[in-house]
């Protein structure tokens, strides 16, 4: 089943996110040929490999008013020693200040920019997604530090009040925020088990699909005239938000922590 994706992410995030991380590096991703794998092998209570992965840190400047503070290394994204990166949203005083005050959360994100991007190819994450009110999991790419003029690809959202649904969309110049392309796939409950989350991306053509079963492909038709911008490099993303204008604040019955547990990354 599938409907027209209105998240309110508003992409604040990625802007945000963009700008800061193409400032640190001074450049736009440049394509890589080799693909990308992280199988997540390493001892338990390590962080992801410096080598693929920086870590984010602060409060995402306020942006779609999420909660979290992002901590560096392993705090809050730390291998499991079991092949997993685990990427765990606590409930604590992170001892910083968010846009509203004390940071109440702490939780991860992580991205590939200045160490890995690619045009075009199979990109796949396996996860189990957490759950409950005010959880925001997400898998996703940026195409550079001119949001949304270099495209966003969302391989995978989920809000944690609706386990069994993820979303995937694309924004980019005259559809993005609220006017962002895509669709809801809804299966089993995300939280239960692993699952894979993949696009098949092509020139001129994005295929979404959980678990080899393809639910969404979009083209340059589904633009109305706008501009197709999915024919450069992108990097990836991986994050645990907490609250936001999208899934709401966590209330009373959300549990922690939550944890979006990683098997593996592959790009090919």
């Amino acid at each position: 089943m599938t409907s027209t994706h209105t998240s309110a992410r508003w992409r604040l995030l990625a802007l945000s996110a963009a700008l800061a991380v193409a400032g640190a590096v001074g450049l736009t991703p440049t394509a890589s040929a080799a693909g990308f794998t992280d199988d997540f092998n390493g001892p338990a209570g390590a962080p992801a490999d410096g080598g693929k992965w920086t870590y984010e840190t602060g409060d995402n400047s306020g942006n779609n008013h999420e909660r979290q503070w992002y901590t560096s290394g392993a705090a809050n994204g730390a291998l499991d020693g079991n092949g997993h990166l685990v990427i765990t949203a606590k409930k604590e005083n992170s001892g910083h200040t968010c846009w509203y005050g004390a940071c109440q959360y702490t939780s991860a994100r992580l991205n590939t920019a200045g160490k890995f991007s690619q045009a075009y190819g199979h990109l796949e994450a396996r996860m189990k997604l957490p759950r409950g009110q005010g959880i925001w999991p997400a898998f996703w790419m940026l195409g550079g530090g001119h949001w949304p003029d270099d495209g966003e690809i969302d391989i995978m959202e989920n809000i944690g009040r609706e386990p069994t649904t993820v979303h995937g969309t694309i924004h980019g110049p005259g559809y993005s925020g609220a006017g962002g392309i895509g669709a809801a796939y809804n299966g089993p409950n995300f939280s239960d088990d692993f699952h894979t989350y993949a696009v098949d991306w092509s020139p001129n053509k994005i295929v979404w699909s959980v678990d080899g079963k393809a639910y969404q492909t979009r083209t340059p038709a589904d633009l109305g005239g706008k501009k197709w911008v999915y024919d450069h490099p992108f990097y990836l993303i991986l994050n645990l938000a907490v609250g936001g204008d999208w899934p709401g604040d966590p209330d009373g019955n959300t549990q922690f922590p939550q944890q979006l547990v990683i098997d593996y990354v592959h790009v090919r």
